[in-house]
């Protein structure tokens, strides 16, 4: 697992009205790396509505429609459900969801 890397997760929250969604790993490496069992992600959702903290997502990605990773949405999940592999954003693109990071978290 990488820093980057899509998974389609099953059942993620109980609120969540789908029964899966696709998150993008945005934890630090070394966190990923280590005896840790959770990983921060991002949700991605059908929506764009063009905040400072979302970055549009598609085809190109290996999505299904254009979508929207929300960086104001983060969660903790366990590794073990990082299972379903989707793909891998590319760096310009990791240097988007950053900026909106920076956004969300106010840093």
């Amino acid at each position: 697992m990488k820093r980057g890397e899509l998974y389609r997760v099953h059942n993620a929250t109980k609120e969540d009205p789908k029964h899966y969604r696709i998150f993008l790993v945005v934890s630090r490496q070394l966190l990923i790396d280590s005896r840790f069992s959770t990983v921060i992600c991002a949700p991605i959702y059908t929506n764009y509505e063009g905040y400072p903290t979302q970055v549009p997502l598609g085809i190109d990605e290996g999505l299904k429609h254009e979508s929207a990773i929300y960086c104001d949405n983060l969660a903790s999940l366990p590794k073990s459900t990082l299972t379903d592999f989707v793909g891998t954003l590319s760096a310009a693109k990791m240097q988007e969801v950053d900026s909106a990071l920076r956004v969300a978290l106010q840093i």
